[in-house]
């Protein structure tokens, strides 16, 4: 069902993609994947339109942007709403980087693959290939949390990939973002004798994961893509001591290194390539993350890179509907 059966629809492609990059991955996660490929009412590969990439959050998937949803519209839904609404047209690619972690966030990083030459080394190449899209100047990625860490990394990191980002509710100012929790993290593995496997074993187990664990599990895992430990579970190992929760300095020094708003000091100037830099953030984010993305528009002002970033009053959840402010700015952004 659809909210309103009047407005022409896009397709969406359905599409498998065998990586070389992933093959052999440090988690043994499949290197052949379902990739989705959006393309407006009426499209031609004669248009040669841009490309824009979704990067989704922690916990979730191209796959499940692309899936039907009970209440509100999902991603393809959307896009044609604001395509009949006038937002210009552009091919959206959908990739699936779902791993072992349970997320992922975007980057190269022994504990978990080569994600960030995954996408922009064989998914974009790959969809330009089939629809005849993007191309230099003409492709952006957005996301939000994890996913916005995506695309303020790639954006740092590729700006001869991408020339416009959307970060909505990026993961940045990791001092105020992680610290408060790693208390959190540690009572959780104290009733597995500080196991992060037998922690992870347990709640692997039961017939559902509870919020909580999923916090957790979310936090554990940003240590194998920050600061991967290979004789470790999975990668993982906490940068802080288990019984007095002291930070261990080397270990978070490698988490640190890997904030947007630090690699902005060695990285920033790749920013002023962008066409577009769009940032956003609820102005009461329950993780905090309002304050790291403060942190990060502060240092574009005073650099005199131009870029938006604007707070709305709403914390980190369900907060979708902020697509209909930055995806037509991308698609504009990379039409001209």
């Amino acid at each position: 069902m659809r909210r309103d059966h009047s407005i022409p629809r896009g397709e969406l492609h359905r599409l498998r993609h065998g990586s070389e990059v992933l093959q052999g991955n440090p988690l043994g996660d499949p290197s052949a994947r379902e990739l989705h490929v959006w393309t407006p009412p009426g499209w031609t590969a004669a248009e040669r339109l841009p490309l824009l990439v979704d990067l989704t959050g922690y916990w979730g998937s191209g796959l499940g942007h692309t899936n039907w949803r009970p209440a509100g519209e999902n991603a393809p839904e959307r896009l044609d709403r604001l395509a009949h609404e006038g937002m210009a047209r552009a091919v959206v690619a959908f990739p699936d980087c779902f791993t072992k972690l349970y997320g992922n966030q975007y980057l190269n990083s022994a504990g978990s693959g080569r994600y960030a030459d995954y996408v922009c080394d064989e998914i974009v190449p790959f969809v330009e290939a089939q629809f005849n899209c993007g191309g230099a100047g003409r492709r952006g990625v957005f996301g939000k949390s994890s996913g916005g860490y995506g695309a303020a990394w790639h954006g740092l990191n590729r700006s001869d990939i991408w020339s416009a980002i959307a970060v909505n509710s990026g993961d940045m100012g990791f001092d105020v973002l992680f610290l408060p929790s790693f208390g959190d993290d540690i009572e959780a593995l104290r009733k597995h004798g500080y196991s992060i496997e037998r922690y992870v074993r347990h709640v692997e187990s039961q017939p559902k994961i509870k919020d909580k664990d999923r916090m957790t599990l979310m936090n554990l895992a940003m240590s194998a893509f920050y600061d991967p430990d290979p004789t470790q579970f999975r990668n993982m190992r906490l940068p802080v001591d288990p019984y007095t929760a002291e930070i261990i300095p080397e270990r978070w020094a490698n988490w640190m290194k890997h904030d947007p708003v630090v690699m902005f000091d060695t990285l920033g100037e790749n920013l002023r390539k962008l066409k577009l830099i769009y940032m956003d953030c609820g102005d009461h984010d329950q993780f905090r993350i309002h304050f790291g993305m403060r942190r990060f528009s502060r240092k574009l002002n005073a650099a005199g890179i131009a870029h938006t970033y604007e707070e709305y009053d709403d914390d980190h959840s369900d907060v979708d509907y902020r697509m209909d402010i930055f995806l037509p700015k991308l698609a504009a952004a990379l039409s001209g």
